[in-house]
């Protein structure tokens, strides 16, 4: 998937509407569409990055900033102290439907163990 036809890169750059959360210089959070939680937020890498196997280590800081604006928004929304999941999934088998990198903060209800 290029960057010309990635549904996130097109959210990215305003072409899709998305209700935006949290944005800083690394990355965009937006609500998700489907959501599995009472909060599900995804954050995003203003990067295109298809999955975390197309990671470098020069990406140390962008994929920091996605942890970081997720516990942001998780204190903001109260979920801090009562506990809330990130997760990224790799891949078909794990998941991910959207080649571009996101992170997944689920929170507003109990999350089991294992997740499916």
């Amino acid at each position: 998937m290029s960057e010309a036809t990635c549904l996130f890169c097109k959210i990215r750059e305003g072409a899709i509407p998305a209700k935006i959360v949290y944005q800083d210089e690394h990355c965009l959070a937006f609500e998700d569409i489907n959501p599995q939680a009472p909060t599900h937020v995804l954050f995003i890498p203003r990067k295109h990055i298809a999955t975390v196997n197309d990671l470098t280590h020069e990406d140390r800081e962008l994929v920091g900033s996605l942890y970081l604006g997720a516990a942001k928004v998780a204190r903001e929304r109260g979920h801090a102290d009562t506990g809330y999941r990130v997760v990224m999934n790799t891949q078909r088998d794990a998941g991910q439907t959207v080649f571009h990198i996101h992170l997944h903060l689920l929170a507003g209800r109990p999350l089991h163990w294992p997740p499916g």
